[in-house]
């Protein structure tokens, strides 16, 4: 009996946040409810933008490729208007919620 081949963990998850919308939104509002470490937020977008090729990303946000990567590096420090456009740019909206108290 032939078993299927298992394929490794980050080329699953580059797949489903390549292909499915609604995992890549769950995945990155997970990363924004993170209060302790904004920076989560930074690797989860530049994740996404690596699944979906970085410069047809930042071709779609209007923003050069290499500034893509330094804003969504581990050292970026983008402004919010880039994150909305990266959001934007991956078919995704950002919300606001009440906070848990």
């Amino acid at each position: 009996m032939k078993h299927k081949a298992s394929i490794a963990h980050e080329e699953a998850m580059v797949k489903m946040l390549r292909d499915d919308p609604k995992f890549a939104a769950a995945f990155l509002k997970e990363a924004m409810e993170d209060a302790d470490e904004p920076k989560v937020l930074l690797i989860a977008l530049r994740q996404i933008a690596k699944a979906r090729g970085i410069a047809k990303v930042a071709k779609s946000a209007r923003i050069e490729r290499e500034s893509l990567y330094r804003a969504l590096s581990p050292q970026g420090n983008p402004r919010l208007s880039t994150l909305f456009a990266v959001i934007h740019a991956l078919g995704l909206m950002l919300t606001v919620a009440p906070g848990r108290q």
